[in-house]
């Protein structure tokens, strides 16, 4: 099951209103609930500051994900994506859709090369 939601945010403000208002969105991408101590950390510290959408996977996956356009959704708008997926076919293609638009991913800990893709180790 794939589903994406809203955390702390008014979803009828422009994207326009959110940059005036000062607040930046960080898309979290995540797999089994493995990003959900980074959401509540931003929720409670991040101050109003931030428009976070949750994309979760909770399925059961292939070993090998040859085409991940079923897992990642084209229309990712944000200032920043957080990856906190555990399947590196997932990572990779998601680090190369935010190449393709500009959007800086972080993935800690995950060992790939593609530029925009911070991955500090944790």
């Amino acid at each position: 099951m794939i589903y994406k939601k809203c955390i702390g945010s008014d979803q009828s403000k422009t994207a326009a209103q959110e940059q005036v208002e000062g607040t930046q969105k960080i898309v979290v991408f995540q797999q089994n609930g493995s990003g959900e101590k980074k959401v509540e950390g931003i929720r409670r510290y991040g101050n109003s500051r931030f428009v976070l959408e949750l994309v979760s996977i909770d399925e059961t996956l292939p070993v090998v994900i040859d085409d991940a356009r079923k897992y990642i959704p084209k229309d990712i708008r944000a200032d920043l994506v957080l990856d906190f997926f555990k399947h590196p076919d997932l990572s990779q293609d998601l680090a190369v859709v935010c190449r393709d638009k500009k959007i800086p991913v972080v993935a800690s800990g995950k060992k790939m090369r593609v530029k925009g893709t911070l991955t500090p180790p944790t």
